[in-house]
């Protein structure tokens, strides 16, 4: 079925449900949510409706997923309304102010105390195996992975040699060792400033949860700390990490651990996140078309060799990025300098 045809009968869908004898008017929303497509309803108030087809995405598993995370207390989109066999979802409106929007050096302390308290919310919601699959280790290193084949290979033109394949490898296995190290919990697996609204007099509002799973404790933490789309100082980011840390051992989501021991799992695993996000936002642009993801690759690539190269045993990887890849990178014409991205 064609996209129009499908919104043709997504229209229909909504009429219905909310018992109208007429299609429902739909405007368009700008997301990049892969296969779904959201637009906005002209009721009052407003609701989001999803075109989510299921022979792509799977619409009974968001369902089940915003229903067990809002019995836990978290704020996720309620489901109005749902027909999982054509792929038609009516949501709640969350509004239109991301995070990102309002974050600024006076607001980010309070706004992200706010999302760091929800954040332990989601990491105190007991594991539900049907909802939440493993973040082991297969799937963390088929992530890794995405960064040699999309990045070097299909954006740069470069092919690895064995060698340096070998060397990713061994460092794959390095950021493999250290999530499986650290205690798991929840992970909404991209909670970020783009994916948490912000609505005054309520709690924040969490988005594009669908891909959760069970898995380290720092995984959301250093999504969220070092957001690909805005940073802040080493020194703040590792305060409010550690100030979580105490918290979640408050809470009994972590036994007590030493700081520097956490700092290593919340670097490492920021790393393991980044690497993803090298190869990711180049297929998003060579596959899928949408190009504006290309400009943030330079805050990655600082994130990237920053933190690789605080560890001695991560430099060699951070030496071979800056000497076999970053000159190419450089040529490229999104590129911008990486050492000041973000400031």
């Amino acid at each position: 079925m064609t996209d129009d045809l499908r919104r043709e009968g997504l229209a229909h869908w909504v009429g219905r449900a909310l018992g109208m004898p007429f299609s429902a008017e739909l405007s368009d929303l700008t997301c990049d949510a892969g296969f779904r497509r959201y637009f906005r309803t002209d009721t009052n108030p407003s609701l989001i409706a999803v075109d989510s087809p299921p022979q792509q995405t799977k619409p009974a598993h968001f369902v089940a997923l915003a229903d067990y995370l809002r019995r836990n207390g978290i704020h996720t989109p309620m489901v109005v309304a749902a027909d999982t066999g054509q792929g038609y979802l009516l949501l709640e409106d969350l509004g239109d102010t991301q995070l990102f929007g309002v974050l600024s050096s006076d607001s980010v302390e309070g706004l992200y105390a706010e999302v760091m308290s929800e954040l332990l919310c989601l990491q105190q919601i007991p594991r539900k195996e049907s909802l939440f699959p493993k973040y082991d280790s297969e799937l963390l290193l088929t992530e890794m992975r995405i960064m040699p084949e999309w990045l070097a290979g299909k954006l740069l033109g470069y092919q690895l040699p064995a060698m340096e394949a070998r060397l990713l490898e061994e460092t794959f296995q390095l950021l493999l060792n250290n999530a499986a190290s650290q205690p798991q919990t929840l992970v909404h697996r991209d909670y970020h400033s783009r994916n948490l609204m912000i609505r005054g007099g309520e709690r924040p509002g969490i988005v594009d949860f669908q891909d959760a799973v069970w898995g380290p404790v720092t995984y959301d933490l250093a999504s969220l700390l070092r957001d690909c789309y805005i940073r802040w100082p080493r020194e703040r980011v590792e305060r409010w990490a550690l100030a979580y840390a105490a918290t979640a051992e408050a809470a009994g989501v972590l036994e007590p651990v030493e700081p520097e021991r956490f700092l290593r799992w919340f670097d490492w695993m920021g790393l393991q996140r980044h690497i993803k996000v090298l190869g990711l936002f180049p297929r998003l642009s060579l596959r899928d078309g949408k190009q504006g993801y290309l400009g943030n690759l330079p805050l990655v690539i600082r994130y990237v060799l920053e933190t690789a190269g605080r560890y001695p045993e991560l430099k060699p990887f951070s030496d071979w990025f800056g000497s076999q890849l970053l000159p190419l990178i450089e040529q490229q014409a999104w590129y911008s300098d990486y050492r000041c991205a973000g400031d």
